[in-house]
């Protein structure tokens, strides 16, 4: 049995709204604070496509205003499922930009589970879009996703892990120092900015990283800045992942 949500959230980004739109409604904007890789046919009645560890997800673009309005709707499944995007966008005094984002449409039987992780969510990704607009305007970032499951595996016994792996103590708390060193690539040196129950957000001078921690499965969202990153990164962050939790 389906049933209806709506998630509307607002917030104010240090970014003209020119900033924002090219961060929303283009590919490698959004390429570079939300999750797996995107693209976008810019005009009504195009495609946004969203490709995240394999899985591809399209949506009809039903509203495009070029600095105003962006909203998308993917198709409604056989058993009614649906999900409806809107972002619209209006710019305030002091280069700051005013971003209101409503998430909508048909969760399945187990909604109320996926309704709370969707609702736990959204202010992470606003806040991630925050941070890559204040530290990392007019740049774009190659996205990189991880996954491992974590069967029979306490969340709280990943989250210590995770957290000992990256230097942190436990609890991790926003403002701790955050440090690595994944085999093949750079070491990761930053800090934390964002921490909750479910994930750790790590900004350092080259990227915004993400290490979500759920029941049974560990997820890796990362958008690396450096210019000689390459696709290999990707593969790096997955054996680091798979060694950790193996």
């Amino acid at each position: 049995m389906t049933h209806p949500f709506e998630i509307e959230l607002e917030t104010t980004l240090p970014a003209s709204p020119e900033q924002v739109w090219e961060a929303i409604a283009t590919g490698p904007g959004i390429d570079s604070w939300f999750m797996g890789r995107n693209e976008i046919d810019p005009r009504e009645g195009g495609t946004a496509v969203m490709e995240t560890g394999g899985h591809r997800a399209e949506a009809l673009i039903i509203a495009y205003e070029p600095g105003k309005r962006l909203a998308t709707r993917t198709a409604t499944g056989d058993d009614g499922r649906f999900m409806a995007f809107e972002y619209l966008v209006e710019g305030r005094e002091g280069a700051a930009t005013v971003l209101r984002v409503v998430h909508s449409g048909m969760l399945g039987d187990d909604w109320q589970d996926e309704y709370d992780a969707l609702r736990r969510g959204w202010p992470f990704h606003l806040h991630t879009l925050h941070e890559y607009l204040a530290h990392f305007p007019g740049r774009t970032a190659l996205p990189v996703f991880a996954v491992a499951p974590t069967p029979g595996r306490p969340v709280e016994q990943v989250r210590a892990a995770l957290a000992a792996a990256l230097s942190l103590p436990h609890p991790a708390a926003v403002g701790a120092r955050v440090h690595a060193e994944p085999a093949g690539l750079p070491a990761l040196d930053g800090e934390v900015v964002w921490a909750d129950d479910e994930r750790f957000g790590v900004r350092t001078a080259d990227g915004l990283y993400t290490f979500h921690h759920g029941p049974g499965v560990v997820l890796m969202f990362h958008h690396l800045f450096a210019p000689d990153t390459g696709r290999a990164a990707e593969a790096a962050w997955q054996r680091w992942l798979n060694d950790l939790l193996g």
